[in-house]
This record gives C-alpha cells, sequence and structure tokens, in this order.
C-alpha cells in the first residue's frame, strides 16, 4: 500500500487553506523541467518534442493515498473509469464504483483512472498549479492513475500535450513518434493497432515525462504504482468555431430583448413571392435573404476575447461550487480577509484580456480594477496587506463578498 501522505494544513480545520503554488518564474531555471527554464522548455520542447526529466520533483509524495483515491471513485460528480486486461482481453467501465466494485489490488493488470482530481483536493490543485507557466486557457486538470503490477491502458496517442509526473512505484514506458496512429475497431478503448516504440525508460517517484500530442507511448506499472497526469485543453477548430457562432447568436438574442419597445423584431417578409407549381421546393428568395442577414453579421477583436474568455473560464459541467454554510457577513468577512487574505476556490477559473476579466463564465469590465483582478487571476489569491488596501472601496469589498458567498473565493487562516 503507497505510503499515506501526512495531513495537510488545509484538512486540519473548516477555516484552514492552502495558499496556491505560484508557478516558477518565465526565466528561472527549475528542477521541474530538468532545470530549464519554462521560457526555455516552451521554446525547445512545446508541441515539438519529448522530454525525459529525472527528479522534477524529489521526495514527492501522491496527493493522494490509494484510499483517499479509492473514496473519490465512488462519488457521482467524479468522473473514473476501470481499466482492465485480464486473460489478454481489454475491457473498460464507467464509475463511480463502489470499493468492493474494484479487483482486488492483490490483482494483476488493472487501472483506476480518475479525472479532474485538482476539482475534488487542494493538494492535487496545489500539484497543478505548478504547471501554470502555460497559460491557464490552456490548462485543463491533474488525472491520477492507479495501476496494480502489470497495470497500463494500452499503446495509445493523446491529441494534446501531457506531463506524466511518476508519484508512488515504478512505470515503465515506451514512446514512439509513429505516423501510423491507426486504432483497434474491437475494443472499448483507443488502443494503435501497430506500436513502434523508439525509446524506453522506467520512471520512479519524482521523475517526469513530457510528451506533445500525438506520440504514441504506453505505460506498464511495474509493482503497484500512481502516476499524475497533467493534460492540457487542445480544442478543435470544429468545436470553437460552432461555440463562437453559439456566441454572437446569443449576442444577437440580448440586443433584440434590449431593443426599445417601438423596434419589433424584424421577421421574414416576402411580398413579392408567386404563386408556385411546387410547394416542396425552397424558395430563391428566403436563401437570398439569410445570405444578406449573414453576411451583415459582424465580430471583431473584442467579440473574439470575450468569447474567449467566457468559454474557456467556463466550469465543466461536473462542477458544484461549495457555498458556505454560514457565510460570514460582508464587515465580517473584511475583517477575518484583513488578516488573513483570500484565494479563489481550487474549482474557479478567472481570466482576462485588455477590457474584461471573466470568473466562471461571467464577463465583467476590467476598468477600474486592473490591478487586483490581475493579481487575483495570476496568483489565485491576494495577501491579507493586499486586501487591506482595497477594503476602502466599499463597491470591491462587496463584489469579494458576493463571490464568497457563491463559494468562488475562500477566506480564512491559510498555511
Amino acid at each position: 500500500m503507497p505510503k499515506r501522505p501526512q495531513d495537510h494544513p488545509a484538512q486540519a480545520g473548516s477555516t484552514r487553506f492552502t495558499m496556491p503554488v505560484l508557478p516558477p518564474s518565465p526565466d528561472t531555471p527549475t528542477p521541474l523541467l530538468g532545470n530549464l527554464t519554462p521560457a526555455q522548455f516552451m521554446r525547445r520542447y512545446w508541441q515539438k518534442k519529448p522530454l525525459l526529466i529525472r527528479q522534477a520533483i524529489p521526495d514527492i509524495v501522491a496527493p493522494l493515498s490509494r484510499d483517499e483515491l479509492f473514496e473519490l471513485a465512488d462519488q457521482d460528480e467524479v468522473e473514473s473509469r476501470l481499466i482492465t486486461h485480464f486473460r489478454n482481453k481489454w475491457q473498460m467501465e464507467h464509475g463511480p464504483f463502489a470499493p468492493d466494485e474494484l479487483p482486488s489490488v492483490k490483482q494483476r493488470a488493472w487501472t483506476l483512472l480518475v479525472q479532474g482530481v485538482d476539482l475534488h483536493d487542494d493538494r492535487a490543485r496545489a500539484l497543478l498549479d505548478r504547471f501554470r507557466f502555460v497559460p491557464d486557457a490552456r490548462l485543463d486538470d491533474l488525472m491520477i492513475s492507479y495501476a496494480t503490477n502489470g497495470g497500463g491502458v494500452g499503446a495509445h496517442f493523446d491529441s494534446y500535450d501531457v506531463f506524466l509526473l511518476q508519484v508512488h512505484g515504478k512505470r515503465r514506458w515506451r514512446i514512439g513518434a509513429q505516423k501510423d496512429l491507426s486504432l483497434r475497431d474491437d475494443l472499448p478503448l483507443k488502443v494503435l493497432q501497430h506500436f513502434e516504440p523508439e525509446e524506453e525508460w522506467v520512471l520512479e517517484p519524482g521523475d517526469m515525462l513530457y510528451l506533445p500530442p500525438h506520440i504514441a507511448h504506453d505505460g506498464i506499472a511495474e509493482g503497484e504504482c500512481m502516476t499524475c497526469s497533467i493534460g492540457f485543453r487542445a480544442p478543435s477548430t470544429g468545436e470553437l468555431t460552432s461555440q463562437f457562432l453559439y456566441h454572437l447568436a446569443e449576442r444577437g438574442e440580448r440586443e433584440a430583448d434590449e431593443a426599445p419597445a417601438d423596434r419589433a423584431p424584424q421577421l421574414y417578409r416576402d411580398p413579392q413571392q408567386p404563386a408556385v407549381a411546387h410547394p416542396g421546393e425552397l424558395p430563391q428568395a428566403l436563401v437570398d435573404r439569410l445570405g444578406a442577414i449573414l453576411a451583415g453579421v459582424k465580430w471583431n477583436e473584442h467579440d473574439i476575447g470575450a468569447f474567449l474568455g467566457t468559454y474557456l473560464s467556463e466550469p465543466k459541467p461536473t462542477v458544484v461550487f461549495d457555498a458556505p454554510e454560514k457565510p460570514l457577513t460582508e464587515a465580517r468577512f473584511n475583517a477575518v480577509a484583513s488578516k488573513s487574505g483570500i484565494r479563489l476556490d481550487r474549482k474557479a477559473s478567472m481570466l482576462y484580456n485588455r477590457r474584461f476579466f471573466f470568473l466562471n463564465g461571467e464577463q465583467s469590465r476590467i476598468a477600474g480594477v486592473k490591478k487586483w483582478v490581475v493579481e487575483l487571476a495570476d496568483n489565485r489569491c491576494l495577501s491579507a496587506k493586499r486586501f487591506v488596501t482595497l477594503s476602502d472601496d466599499s463597491s470591491v469589498t462587496a463584489l469579494l463578498h458576493e463571490w464568497y458567498c457563491a463559494g468562488w473565493i475562500q477566506v480564512g487562516e491559510f498555511a
């Protein structure tokens, strides 16, 4: 059984939280990237070629113990999968999994994958925060893979960048930059038809492997092991296009709703439509009219930024924020925050650009609040000293108290 992590400060009491981990400076060498600076890593390796990093995080301890991970996989709001390779046959099931629904830890060749662990545990969120040298708009989640001896998910490839961090036990990785990425169609999971490994390593706790998209890889547990996968969002062209058009449609509906009462919506009119002998035929006048309407739809850089900010900060459908059961009054909130500071909840997503900031899919103008909003979004926290400088502005503290009541920010004693 993996060593159980010591109690984390965030678990010591209901008003005690972990301050976010700040990512390394872009120009500061870090063991996390093999003593490269983040700027060097992004320039030389990001989306270009793999990188093996020995002891990226020395003396690492798994963010969750085996038992804690199993408990998480039993929750309805947590995405989990069980992959087995018993008698040379691949099978996959989706959770949640009650404790007695998982195979014995003594049985070989099975893997439990738990997605989005950072949404449910501060220790996992702190580990994910180490990788914020990549923009938050691209950062997705932290998945934990638990496997017994011989466990794995088969040779496959990902369509996104991934850091594979070994946090307990050993895992043997084989990788290859093959062009043939065809998949077997007789299996319930995506396994390559032909895997051609070119390099092979055994990763121990603290070691990490970075893989850009479409690098074939296969990881096999050597004994009981746990691996953290830090994944990144890679929206498809179709996804971005369709969602942006939906965003424009919503904008059009809002503008129509806000129009003066004496300005009725423009409806399709065809006073010149003749009688027809073929009623099933689509009227050309209707086609032409819609073409003219679409040609009149305009957007600019600000519209694109507003769409991306709201879309990429929108919480996942399974996310539910935990509002405080007995929220502090605004005065008490200010007093506590002035002594301890505040932080974004681990589930919260905050982005900004020159004109707006975006919190959990909601857009607001950044004018007048830019300095502290940028600090909160970049650091995911505001110190007590910083909060005191804001407390003279009642509109700011009222807004922060509103976010606190919604569960979007936390206030209390921080470690």
